[in-house]
């Protein structure tokens, strides 16, 4: 199955169980394959909801022989510096401090560290002293929330 297929299974999975798929990144590390699943419920992920969802998404592709060759599976949490990617993301974090990284330079700069401001017309709206920026969301490589920090 191609990336996208096994995106939509488990996104189809998490959503019965009340969680959103993140990110999902399938690479070679070493000498195994490991698929990390970052995942996110309103009330947060606790340890014993990743062992659950690990088991859940686990079986499921299993049966799906979603995977042909032999690979270690990780679920976790998106951390502080969550990766933003859907549009509904981009609006529902808006007024947050994000950092962006773009796929090619744009007036010889690729990474932005702003406020974002949410998603207009197809594009992220960033802002920050140098005005509001809107980039394409396929213009852009990774996009991560700046950790919030208390003081």
């Amino acid at each position: 199955m191609q990336k996208k297929e096994i995106e939509a299974l488990v996104e189809a999975l998490l959503a019965q169980e009340g969680a959103e798929l993140v990110d999902l990144r399938y690479a070679k590390e070493g000498p195994k394959w490991v698929l990390r699943a970052f995942v996110d419920k309103p009330s947060g992920v606790t340890i014993d909801d990743c062992a659950y969802l690990s088991d859940r998404i686990g079986g499921l592709l299993d049966s799906e022989k979603a995977i042909e060759r032999s690979y270690v599976l990780e679920v976790s949490s998106p951390g502080l510096d969550r990766v933003v990617k859907k549009p509904a993301d981009f609006q529902r974090f808006a007024g947050r401090r994000i950092n962006v990284r773009l796929r090619l330079p744009e007036n010889g700069q690729r990474n932005f560290h702003s406020v974002l401001r949410g998603f207009e017309d197809g594009g992220v709206v960033l802002e920050d002293e140098g005005g509001r920026r809107r980039f394409a969301l396929d213009s852009i490589e990774e996009a991560r929330l700046e950790p919030e920090v208390e003081i």
